[in-house]
């Protein structure tokens, strides 16, 4: 898992209508960058719902909300309409950036051991430095935590 202080890794992948985003494209702005397991699932419904109902605020910031899982941006798309989400969602189905970031882990889910997302949440500064890191994310409570973060340190 990366560390604050670490130079954020550029990327670009694909969201919801199959535009290309690249992180540097964000220079000058803070980044919530939010790694899920999954679309439609509860705790991803839970927190992208919860980053929505606080968009605005963290808008007032100078920051935006990027989320990424290995979903198709097909699955992104119906996620993102049902929910009315109003920030964006990667789709990174090779599961690279979630690699680079550390993201990508052994789980242990019911004695079944996979490969996959393990929630985590990155606050990338203006500067493309990453600020604070949240390994192993428990939904309840996180994206008050984000939100009182970026407006002690960088707001």
């Amino acid at each position: 898992m990366l560390e604050a202080g670490t130079k954020a890794p550029d990327f670009t992948l694909k969201e919801t209508e199959g535009t290309e985003v690249t992180l540097s494209d964000y220079k000058g702005k803070n980044v919530i960058l939010y790694f899920y397991p999954k679309d439609m699932t509860p705790g991803c419904t839970t927190e992208a719902c919860d980053f929505r109902d606080q968009n605005s605020r963290f808008e007032e910031l100078n920051t935006v909300v990027l989320g990424i899982s290995p979903d198709p941006i097909e699955k992104h798309r119906k996620f993102t309409e049902k929910h009315t989400l109003p920030f964006t969602l990667l789709s990174d189905p090779d599961h690279k950036i979630a690699e680079a970031y550390g993201s990508w882990q052994m789980k242990n889910m019911f004695g079944k051991k996979a490969m996959g997302i393990v929630r985590s949440t990155f606050i990338i500064d203006k500067e493309g430095t990453i600020a604070h890191t949240w390994p192993k994310v428990k939904v309840t409570g996180h994206v008050d935590a984000v939100y009182q973060y970026i407006q002690e340190h960088l707001a």
